[in-house]
């Protein structure tokens, strides 16, 4: 996994992808490609996020990188893919159902983890449907594993 920071005001946070999980994607992606349309497909979307997230200011990628994570262990039959320019994860109709936000994208001063209609969230006659992201942790990890388990249930 990830390595720690030794930033203190940044604490419990991750630089980002290691370089063996990121040669473990991009052979995830060789492999997609060698399985034929579909795959190369699949793999596509997957290097397309993957440029996305290599292109985002350091603190956005380093949040967008433990997002894919937190994803793709949680819900892997989530298609990785661009929706509007920013990492999304589609059901298998092809619907978006969660997306990531970097804070550079409207220069916002947070980045957000925002759920379509596809995601399951519904609670009564309101409830969040985005969430705004300064740092990682433990905490807030558990967080959005339980978003997303909730969101593909």
């Amino acid at each position: 996994m990830a390595t720690k920071t030794a930033d203190t005001k940044n604490a419990g946070t991750t630089d980002g992808f290691t370089a063996q999980e990121r040669a473990a994607m991009k052979e995830r992606a060789a492999e997609l490609r060698a399985e034929g349309k579909k795959g190369a497909k699949l793999a596509d979307g997957l290097q397309d996020l993957l440029d996305k997230i290599a292109a985002m200011a350091p603190d956005d990628r380093a949040l967008a990188e433990r997002v894919h994570v937190a994803v793709t262990t949680t819900a892997p039959d989530l298609l990785p893919k661009t929706w509007y320019g920013m990492p999304a994860y589609a059901n298998a109709d092809g619907k978006v159902v969660l997306f990531f936000q970097d804070s550079g994208k409207f220069n916002y001063r947070y980045s957000t983890l925002g759920f379509q209609d596809a995601a399951n969230l519904d609670d009564g006659d309101m409830w969040a449907a985005s969430f705004a992201l300064l740092r990682w942790s433990p905490a807030v990890e558990k967080k959005v594993v339980a978003l997303v388990k909730a969101a593909v249930s």
